[in-house]
């Protein structure tokens, strides 16, 4: 109970701020009514008394203060009452979609004695909050006396990754915070921080005059409960996690394990499987339940999850939903759109099956088709801008299309020692294409770009003149197959020709994998 009534007492201060905010905007005007009264009545500066000239003054002076006092009150009323805090886009699922979560929701908050929440939708994320149904307040919001219940967001991946018990012992503190967001006080409060965050947020760039002067008030505001705001926040967490022990405790623990688990492989699979994808236009229209076969491959390869096998056994808590499937496409539209953002043509769905056909080759082909354009344009520099490629690069670079004579080029002068050009080659390049700052990871340098590209040429190579094969791993992405079976990745081999011009380790992987220099490839 004390960690309730600190938060009580955090959202009262906070309220206060508010309540002394409207006051310094009502007390000019308070005032000018008072000396107004005080003239009709004739107990302040009656007319014909000796001082009715300078109370006459007064009254002016301090109308005309009430009239501006309440003119920026009004813009700064006006600007907080249309900030929209900002929420996190998620996937409503409605009770008809998901009869099984929303009862075991609903029983989750009967047994903790809480309000049940009002809605649950998805994020393609791993977290889970509770989403304020009505977010807006204000400097001169009233205060509800009836709050409705938030919306529970749930990050997809523990839906599919979880079981249903380990969801449940998961959500149990979030959903214990619904008590601390029905209070009228505290929700009150919590507003009235959210609405003076999004007024800022909205207003962007340099601003003069009273939007300046708007900013600054609500800067003030806001200084002036940051620190109650945060204990108000940790206050609340703690009385839901003390508040939550009494279900499912073990559990949990064993739950928050997962969530580790989760999120490596969450990450892994957005980035070297979904990124690929997404940059070729491509939708995969199943991440979650790629994200399943991620971590399980995960467990399996480092022996991350204790017993995974046994507990793989219990119900997944994605077979609380109706249509699974359908949930998981949205959530993977979703996920593309915040990670990446649509493509100009829209998005093609993509099944997991199609992804080495659709995705993995074509965006070899894509790589090696930009370094054949940095290899012929740093040949043109090499001939002094004649338009010829020199004599030294092997052997008629890529007016045919044909991977085999840019890969002979490409060896050539790496061995000359021509990595660096090449590489600043390549990055302009990328950059003049668009390529070159792909999301959800940092910037590259031109080494690593080139090591990328000319690893996927040598795939390409590989797969059309040798014995390979495009596949997809579910930790590595995009992978060459060789016989059918996963061979030795020749980035390693690439990276040294690239970095030492120590082209020979590469020419022995090409002469494993089959590959014949001489013959063309499709780019």
């Amino acid at each position: 109970m004390a960690a309730v009534e600190a938060a009580r007492a955090h959202a009262q201060a906070l309220l206060r701020v508010r309540g002394r905010g409207a006051a310094v905007a009502a007390l000019p005007a308070a005032l000018a009514v008072v000396l107004l009264a005080g003239r009709f009545t004739g107990r302040i500066g009656a007319p014909g008394s000796a001082d009715a000239a300078a109370w006459d003054a007064a009254r002016w002076v301090v109308g005309a203060v009430a009239v501006v006092v309440l003119l920026v009150a009004a813009l700064v009323a006006r600007a907080h009452a249309r900030a929209v805090p900002p929420s996190t886009p998620a996937v409503p699922v409605t009770e008809a979609s998901a009869p099984e979560l929303y009862r075991l929701i609903g029983e989750l908050a009967e047994r903790l004695e809480v309000p049940a929440p009002s809605g649950i939708a998805l994020t393609p994320d791993c977290d889970s909050w509770l989403e304020d149904a009505h977010p807006r307040g204000g400097l001169f919001a009233l205060r509800r006396t009836e709050v409705p219940a938030p919306v529970l967001v749930i990050g997809s991946p523990f839906l599919w990754w979880m079981r249903a018990g380990e969801l449940r012992a998961l959500l149990a503190p979030v959903v214990a915070g619904t008590a601390a967001a029905a209070d009228p006080e505290i929700a009150a409060a919590r507003r009235f921080v959210r609405s003076l965050d999004a007024a800022l947020d909205s207003s962007s760039g340099a601003r003069r005059g009273p939007a300046a002067l708007v900013d600054g008030i609500t800067r003030r505001l806001l200084a002036a409960c940051r620190d109650h705001s945060a204990e108000l926040e940790r206050s609340v967490a703690a009385w839901a996690s003390e508040h939550a022990k009494s279900v499912d405790y073990g559990l949990r623990i064993a739950a928050q394990e997962q969530v580790g688990l989760a999120y490596a492989g969450w990450d892994r699979l957005l980035n070297r499987v979904a990124l690929p994808a997404w940059r070729l236009g491509r939708l995969p229209t199943h991440l979650n339940a790629g994200v399943v076969s991620a971590l399980t491959e995960l467990s399996r390869r480092d022996r991350l999850a204790d017993g995974y096998e046994t507990r793989l056994g219990d119900r997944p808590a994605c077979d609380l939903l109706e249509e699974p499937g359908q949930v998981d496409t949205a959530v993977s539209l979703l996920a593309a759109e915040l990670f990446f953002g649509a493509p100009a043509a829209g998005w093609q769905d993509l099944d997991w099956a199609d992804y080495p056909a659709q995705v993995v080759d074509p965006g070899w082909r894509t790589q090696a088709a930009a370094l054949q354009a940095a290899l012929e344009g740093a040949g043109r520099a090499r001939a002094g801008g004649s338009g010829r490629v020199d004599g030294a690069q092997g052997s008629g670079v890529g007016r045919s299309g044909g991977a085999g004579p840019v890969l002979g080029a490409l060896l050539a002068r790496l061995a000359d020692g021509a990595g660096e050009p090449l590489s600043a080659a390549l990055a302009t390049q990328l950059a003049r294409s668009g390529r070159s700052a792909p999301p959800l990871q940092p910037e590259r340098s031109g080494r690593d770009l080139l090591v990328e590209h000319a690893t996927a040429l040598v795939c390409c190579a590989a797969v059309d003149t040798g014995t390979g094969t495009p596949g997809l791993d579910w930790l590595d992405g995009p992978v060459l197959r060789l016989d059918g079976k996963r061979g030795a990745d020749p980035a390693g081999a690439v990276a040294l020709a690239v970095e030492q011009g120590r082209d020979a380790p590469l020419r022995a992987w090409l002469e494993g994998a089959g590959v014949r220099l001489e013959r063309p490839v499709r780019l």
